[in-house]
């Protein structure tokens, strides 16, 4: 039994009350007239994560974000997906039950994200119906490949149908949609999106019906430019252990708070929202509820005091009363060494007028440019001092295949940055200032089976993720100080971004236009379609 003043998510109301609980669940909850302290809140629940963005593993997940106050999540494990396949998503859901946070997930929909890369597996509809006959599973994950949904692409829409038949929602992922494209990705059944990033984007889609998650990750951070439009959900999407180590769901909380919304809405679109939208039995202090709960000063300040899930004292003062032993996974890496010339881009001429990708500091999405470069020895260089750079992605699952081009707003005035967390088939992405210290980067990773590295002529960084390229086994906190010493590294070379590893690993995000880059070869978001490096 707990007492506490508590917050009823569906009268907005607050008041003082006893919770009865029995085996995990809310028996009865009863007001009484009693003058008591602090607030009692249901656990917060994040609605749409990818785990695997945080570096770590689910079990290491929780231990970091369960005393922040985060009793739930809905997360899309497509990027481990796109790399191992069932296997990959059986290990998240393994590694999670070991640990009391609720973790329910989404089958990712869109594996390969795109037919224009290389990935490690592939999820057929047959497969989707497979995953969404399990009770894990709350949704079909979000529907990046929205021309084939706006093309009819048979097996798009038969995905969107199994999900139909099991009563599942569609998460939804459509960048800059509008129009009658908009109209005819919502009424093949999708029903949210967290991709806004203006609000003129968010207002139509609202007017349209669609269910709009206000997204405040490590990379985008949409929740102010949006607020005023309002929204469904507040989630984090991709966030980083240096980011989860300072706090999750309450950090969000308190910056919507503070930007004028009104606490008690902000707690509904952590809690009841995402609970009645993917049909699970949590998001209120409502009797034949999970009792997950969280004890707070007050629902502004939001500072968690102990946290209960199943009606067991998890946390309490910031520490989890639960212990963590991640479970590992063989080497998913099949790529030979790589020398300075895998990244040479040839040519005949004197110089030559190129594509380059231009970085948004702060966003996904990518800009489009077109640049003159000197070739030196029928080779195509970088102009370091005006920040254009060599980029290339190296594809990791036996093909052997390279794509370069240039890239600008990285900052790099000398080495190289590489990283086998790449969205979402997880292939190697580097950029450098010359192809020798690109492949010591990348030779460096295979080393490690998977992680990040920085590489200049005196220094060496580099973190270990062996769990498919995209996860530590250690804590968050060994994570961030590797991760803390590889952004110093970056920084030293010459990058200004805040998250130069994050913002690298989304080059390679083919359904986020405009520019961007697969093992395949230069991609055009916008028009869905290969583009030539050379003009």
């Amino acid at each position: 039994m707990i007492k506490g003043n508590i917050l009823n998510v569906f009268t907005e109301e607050i008041y003082p009350a006893e919770i009865t609980m029995e085996n995990g669940i809310i028996k009865c909850v009863k007001p009484v007239k009693e003058d008591l302290k602090g607030c009692i809140v249901p656990g917060f629940i994040d609605a749409h994560i990818h785990i695997e963005s945080s570096m770590i593993t689910p079990s290491r997940f929780a231990e970091v974000v369960v005393p922040h106050g985060t009793t739930g999540v809905v997360a899309d494990p497509h990027e481990i997906a796109n790399v191992m396949g069932i296997g990959g998503i059986k290990y998240m859901i393994n590694d999670s039950s070991s640990v009391p946070l609720k973790v329910f997930f989404t089958a990712p929909s869109c594996v390969p994200a795109t037919p224009f890369e290389t990935s490690g597996s592939v999820l057929s509809s047959v497969e989707i119906d497979k995953l969404l006959k399990n009770d894990e599973i709350v949704a079909l994950g979000e529907m990046m490949n929205f021309p084939g949904v706006i093309g009819e692409d048979p097996e798009v829409l038969k995905k969107i149908e199994t999900a139909k038949k099991h009563r599942k929602p569609v998460d939804g992922h459509a960048p800059l949609l509008t129009g009658s494209d908009l109209c005819k990705y919502i009424a093949a059944g999708i029903s949210t999106d967290h991709e806004c990033t203006n609000p003129r984007e968010a207002r139509e889609k609202r007017q349209k019906g669609m269910k709009i998650m206000l997204r405040e990750g490590s990379s985008a951070k949409n929740l102010a430019d949006l607020l005023s439009v309002g929204g469904d959900f507040i989630v984090s999407d991709d966030k980083h252990p240096e980011d989860l180590l300072q706090g999750h769901i309450d950090v969000m909380l308190r910056k919507a708070i503070k930007l004028g919304l009104d606490p008690v809405k902000a707690i509904k679109m952590v809690t009841l929202n995402p609970a009645q939208h993917y049909s699970l039995n949590n998001g209120a202090i409502q009797p034949g509820k999970s009792a997950d709960l969280v004890i707070v000063d007050d629902i502004e300040k939001l500072n968690v005091k102990k946290v209960y899930i199943g009606g067991e004292l998890v946390s309490e003062k910031g520490k989890v009363l639960f212990n963590v032993k991640p479970l590992t996974v063989e080497s998913t890496f099949i790529l030979n060494k790589k020398t300075g010339k895998d990244f040479e881009v040839s040519s005949t001429n004197d110089a030559e007028k190129v594509r380059v990708i231009d970085v948004i500091e702060g966003q996904l999405l990518t800009e489009e440019s077109e640049e003159v470069l000197p070739v030196e020895n029928h080779n195509i260089q970088p102009k370091v001092g005006e920040d254009i750079l060599k980029i290339a992605v190296v594809e990791r699952y036996g093909h052997n295949r390279i794509t370069n081009a240039f890239i600008r707003g990285f900052g790099l005035k000398n080495g190289a940055i590489a990283s086998s967390v790449a969205h979402d088939s997880h292939n190697i992405i580097v950029v450098g200032s010359n192809g020798k210290d690109m492949a010591h980067a990348v030779n460096l990773i295979l080393e490690n089976k998977g992680g990040l590295s920085a590489i200049d002529e005196t220094s060496c960084y580099s973190l270990k993720l062996p769990i498919a390229g995209l996860m530590s086994v250690e804590s968050a906190e060994e994570v961030s100080l590797k991760l803390k010493n590889l952004h110093q590294a970056a920084k030293a070379m010459g990058s200004n971004l805040e998250s130069p590893f994050m913002t690298l690993s989304f080059m390679a995000l083919l359904v986020i236009p405009k520019l961007k880059i697969s093992d395949q070869g230069l991609f055009n978001g916008e028009s869905f379609q290969f583009v030539d490096l050379i003009k």
